[in-house]
């Protein structure tokens, strides 16, 4: 980058340059903001396709009055949020619309406003 702006390469060579980085450097995972590469998504299919056949294959040669297992989690991937995350912006939304409501019965109603 200096060089570029020292002028002792084009910015057609620096394009080049950035554009021959590798999939799995510093700034791929900076611009994807995970470090998972596409052995890593496909491993964590597997895992849950295994998962999955499983249950099936439980399922199939079950007892006639064995309940169904029902089907796994999948595997946490980037870009997903956890379950903790979930949780917290389930409570986050309760909240909200909690506080909406209020606003609306206080409006509609305004005997009604402290009480809730």
């Amino acid at each position: 980058m200096a060089e570029y702006w020292r002028g002792e390469i084009s910015l057609r060579k620096l394009r080049v340059l950035v554009e021959g980085l590798p999939p799995n450097g510093a700034l791929a995972r900076a611009a994807t903001g995970h470090h998972w590469q596409h052995l890593e998504y496909m491993a964590a299919d597997l895992v849950d396709l295994m998962a999955r056949l499983r249950v099936d294959f439980a399922n199939a040669n079950r007892a006639e009055k064995a309940p169904m297992q029902p089907y796994p989690e999948a595997v946490w991937r980037p870009g997903t949020p956890s379950p903790k995350k979930k949780a917290k912006k389930a409570r986050k939304e309760a909240v909200q619309a909690r506080a909406g409501y209020m606003r609306i019965v206080s409006l509609v109603t305004p005997e009604y406003a402290e009480k809730g």
